[in-house]
């Protein structure tokens, strides 16, 4: 069953645009497109599409004014397409899969769409299984429950995730991929396998943003992520070397010996 799509864009080229890259794709219909969020709540509501790629400033609502005339509840997947950075982290506090920011490449196209696959078949699993749900306890009972529509299961991504923005991109990461993370001044570096993200954030802060269960700081410049550990070998003067998997090096210094036997569950050896 193709992903229903309905493109909102009150500029023609962002339309067109957005049209010629799903035209190379497959398991995709493009059911409709809006010039003004006013015509996009009208076509959300009568067509019901499984994604729309939303603009963010256009003429009588705005792209937020959209979601909230038409409920958050009932709005398809959601990918924002807009030309304005500054609105990335409202766009996710209302729900929405992807932040395209204008222009964007074709990869760049084909990995939100990748997503907003994912998120549409999740959707439609967590509909089947309300429905079916619904029909088992009609069995029960013995009795037909009254006919009502039936919404799907938000299946919700992981609220960990931090925003990164770089050159022209803003994009979220996952906490949980996060190898380590190291001090930088005014920033902190959060390394990913052979990539770096740089963030204007705190060590203290970045902290407190980790999963206290998965992350430990072993060092007043390094978090790390204790799934990444590799080994511990003993230095001088009680440190400790961690050995990470993607041969990172880095002090565990004494002073956090503690939070760190907590996390591991296993006591470090005092020399």
């Amino acid at each position: 069953m193709p992903i229903r799509i309905l493109i909102v864009d009150d500029e023609p080229l962002a339309r067109d645009t957005i049209r010629l890259l799903l035209d190379e794709q497959e398991g995709v219909e493009i059911v409709g497109e809006a010039r003004n969020g006013d015509e996009a709540v009208s076509m959300i509501e009568s067509m019901q599409p499984d994604l729309v790629f939303l603009d963010i400033q256009m003429p009588g609502k705005t792209g937020f004014e959209v979601i909230e005339a038409v409920g958050v509840e009932n709005m398809p997947v959601v990918i924002f397409a807009t030309a304005y950075d500054e609105y990335a982290l409202k766009a996710f506090d209302a729900r929405a899969l992807d932040y395209l920011l204008k222009p964007y490449d074709d990869d760049r196209f084909e990995e939100a769409l990748t997503r907003a696959r994912n998120r549409v078949g999740e959707r439609r699993i967590g509909s089947l299984s309300n429905q079916l749900v619904s029909l088992m306890a009609e069995h029960k009972t013995g009795k037909r429950v009254a006919d009502r529509t039936v919404g799907p299961i938000e299946v919700r991504e992981r609220s960990e995730r931090i925003l990164i923005k770089e050159r022209d991109s803003v994009f979220f990461i996952k906490t949980e991929n996060i190898d380590w993370v190291e001090a930088a001044k005014d920033y902190v570096v959060i390394r990913i396998g052979q990539k770096e993200h740089l963030l204007r954030e705190s060590m203290t802060r970045m902290e407190k943003r980790l999963n206290p269960d998965m992350f430990v700081r072993i060092h007043r410049s390094s978090i790390v992520n204790i799934e990444r550990i590799k080994e511990l070998k003993p230095y001088f003067h009680g440190d400790y070397i961690v050995y990470m998997k993607d041969g990172s090096e880095l002090k565990l210094s004494r002073r956090y010996w503690g939070r760190v036997e907590e996390v591991l569950g296993a006591s470090v050896p005092r020399s």
